[in-house]
């Protein structure tokens, strides 16, 4: 059995290690766009409980776990951040 997640929807820290803004970081600031001015910035903050999170999937009997990276998280300002390190979270 197994589970899936994605990224805005779960990662939180959505500044956290030179992070760059998404377009949804962008449009959820913009007043009026979504309900009662909800957003993803902490999520289930799973960027700072991924090791919490895996192992629960574990006592859960989880066998497989399908993820997403978000892109600022990768290139935080776009193609212009190529050459910079990847992320903590991307290498584990």
């Amino acid at each position: 059995m197994g589970a899936a997640s994605a990224a805005y929807q779960v990662e939180g820290a959505f500044d956290a290690d030179g992070k760059g803004p998404s377009v949804w970081d962008v449009f959820v600031r913009e007043p009026g766009r979504t309900f009662q001015g909800s957003n993803g910035d902490v999520a289930v903050d799973h960027y700072h409980r991924m090791e919490e999170d895996v192992a629960l999937m574990a006592e859960m009997g989880l066998t497989a776990y399908r993820f997403s990276v978000s892109w600022p998280r990768v290139l935080p300002r776009g193609a212009a951040s190529r050459t910079r390190p990847a992320s903590p979270f991307t290498t584990g």
